[in-house]
């Protein structure tokens, strides 16, 4: 069983129960009644006989008898039913009134805007610069594929991205994240800092290294290298750090 389900119904349970216990009680409470001989009607007349012994005789009104014969219960049991009863009433309302409150919370905080810092031009060079630095470093290493360090390269900028809060979007082409991280992403604050043609240089060379279906060569790897510096040496102007 769902404990959930159980936490939101238990209060509804509970009531539930106090009140077939408080049915009972007050069904209890009055047996007496069902046990009223009827009243006497048309008795025939007998004529008595004195005898040893005389024959007890009919009350006028057998209800006059009622009282002797009525099973009572102890008042402070129907008091503690009641009070139960009281207390599962109020619990359960307080609960449905918290639970109330604490959803209409949770939605009004849903659909309050979140508003993120807006970040500074020189902030955000700073870490595409570092991931630059980084890609360069894969670009220099003989040993690596070409077309595998070209790739890590742009999922080095893709991380970066996705560091300065540039949120990847449902139809976003794989090149559209790094291009709101450089261009600017007003919806997440971070202002353009890169010119479009650098961008698109490396862009270019990145889907050539990830779709073609010929052999990427060193001269890809050659053109990696050199957008990378470029948009590097456009980035550092921003981020004003030493080349």
């Amino acid at each position: 069983m769902d404990l959930s389900v159980l936490r939101r119904w238990w209060p509804v349970a509970a009531v539930a129960v106090l009140l077939a216990v408080a049915a009972i009680a007050a069904a209890h409470s009055s047996l007496g009644a069902s046990r009223v001989p009827p009243v006497a009607e048309n008795v025939p007349f007998v004529p008595e006989y004195p005898t040893a012994e005389p024959a007890p005789s009919i009350p006028v009104d057998p209800r006059e008898s009622a009282d002797d014969t009525r099973t009572r219960i102890p008042s402070w049991i129907a008091t503690t039913a009641l009070v139960l009863l009281g207390l599962a009433l109020l619990a359960a309302f307080g609960y449905l009134a918290v639970t109330l409150v604490r959803g209409a919370v949770r939605r009004a905080t849903r659909r309050l805007p979140a508003h993120r810092p807006r970040r500074t031009a020189e902030g955000t060079a700073r870490e595409v610069v570092a991931a630059l630095d980084a890609g360069l470093v894969d670009l220099d290493d003989a040993d690596t594929d070409p077309r595998t360090a070209v790739i890590a390269c742009w999922v080095r900028l893709e991380e970066a991205a996705a560091g300065a809060g540039v949120s990847r979007l449902a139809g976003d082409t794989p090149t559209d994240l790094v291009t709101r991280l450089l261009r600017g992403d007003p919806a997440a604050g971070v202002p353009a800092i890169a010119s479009a043609d650098v961008l698109a240089e490396f862009a270019h060379v990145f889907r050539e290294a990830r779709y073609a279906t010929r052999p990427v060569d060193e001269s890809t790897r050659d053109q990696a290298r050199a957008a990378l510096r470029r948009l590097r040496g456009e980035l550092t102007a921003v981020a004003g750090v030493a080349t």
